[in-house]
């Protein structure tokens, strides 16, 4: 059974990009376009693992990942942190949030995919 990633990202084309490689990879990538709209799908789908937009319209990142970590049934899903703001304390702040892991934008996809492959490791022995 492929692992289902939500991917909240505003930005079409970094969304469409991330998607097809991930889906070439044997991910189900679900897509939502805001943090509002983030945590919804959160709710209803419940992914293996989320990667969380930093600067997001309505809601931003930093909100919807605080408000995913405060629901019991979400709580456990690992979520990575996508920013173009590589500044000194954004990882803290992404850390403080609830994010499990932070990455920077332009993505490295390399680097991203074995963050990803590494923490639905750990969820395949919980």
């Amino acid at each position: 059974m492929s692992k289902r990633i939500l991917l909240v990202e505003d930005n079409e084309m970094n969304r469409d990009m991330l998607k097809r490689r991930l889906e070439r990879k044997g991910y189900e990538v679900i897509v939502a376009v805001d943090g509002q709209q983030g945590v919804e799908v959160a709710r209803s789908v419940i992914p293996d693992l989320i990667l969380m937009d930093m600067s997001l319209p309505i809601v931003d990142g930093w909100s919807a990942t605080t408000q995913i970590k405060e629901l019991s049934q979400l709580n456990h899903i690992p979520i990575i942190a996508l920013t173009a703001h590589a500044m000194a304390g954004d990882r803290e702040k992404a850390m403080e949030a609830g994010c499990d892991d932070y990455d920077t934008k332009p993505i490295e996809f390399k680097r991203l995919l074995e963050k990803i492959k590494n923490f639905l490791q750990q969820g395949d022995h919980s």
